[in-house]
């Protein structure tokens, strides 16, 4: 498969054997936010107790966060791993979303894509994966989002060479496929579904869909 092809194939079969997931699992954009910043270094069930947490305790805005004490905060969002760190790193974003922008994330999210994700990583805490997360799943932007399970899916198809940064695999996305923010959204949801499933540190090879296209497995 030549990259493009490649790209637009994978999706293709990821679509057809997994049909539609509608990822990403939250009840506001904000709670987007605080999932995208509780991720880091995480499992994404640890996140859920965390949120879930929050939720028991606080309406989920940027005041309400800002109004509770930091310890309290640490204490509440502890499944979810470096407590202290993301704790800060939340009312941080917080108080800048209140002191900026007046409480509000449409507000920071309106603007040019690169102008929006430039403010985005100027943030402690917020680096490309992040930022990438919080246009595509809390802005409906169409800014694709780069994992682990993608670096690891498309490096075992052969799609890449193991050395490319951050930003050449987003470009290899989006220079390839129509800057649709659903389509963006729909494809890393297969691509993180499909690395739960099969292509896994251990792969499953044997019963992978994408096997034969798969040089590590031919």
């Amino acid at each position: 498969m030549v990259v493009q092809q490649g790209i637009e194939r994978l999706f293709r079969s990821l679509a057809g054997y997994y049909g539609p997931l509608h990822w990403w699992p939250a009840d506001s954009p904000w709670e987007v936010v605080l999932g995208a910043i509780l991720t880091q270094n995480t499992a994404w069930r640890n996140v859920e107790q965390a949120i879930a947490a929050l939720k028991a305790t606080i309406s989920l805005t940027p005041e309400a966060l800002l109004q509770l004490p930091l310890g309290q905060l640490e204490a509440l969002i502890r499944p979810a791993g470096f407590f202290r760190q993301k704790a800060e790193r939340l009312q941080l974003f917080a108080r800048y979303l209140v002191e900026r922008h007046g409480g509000s994330l449409a507000t920071l999210l309106d603007g040019t894509l690169e102008a929006v994700r430039a403010e985005l990583l100027t943030l402690k805490g917020v680096g490309p994966e992040t930022a990438d997360s919080i246009l595509l799943y809390a802005g409906g932007r169409p800014s694709f989002v780069i994992d682990a399970y993608t670096r690891r899916l498309l490096g075992r198809l052969g799609l890449l060479t193991g050395g490319e940064s951050y930003a050449e695999i987003r470009h290899l996305f989006m220079s390839r496929l129509p800057a649709d923010a659903d389509l963006f959204n729909e494809y890393h949801a297969l691509i993180v579904e499909h690395c739960k499933q099969f292509c896994r540190k251990r792969p499953l090879c044997d019963t992978c869909p994408l096997r034969v296209d798969c040089p590590r497995y031919l």
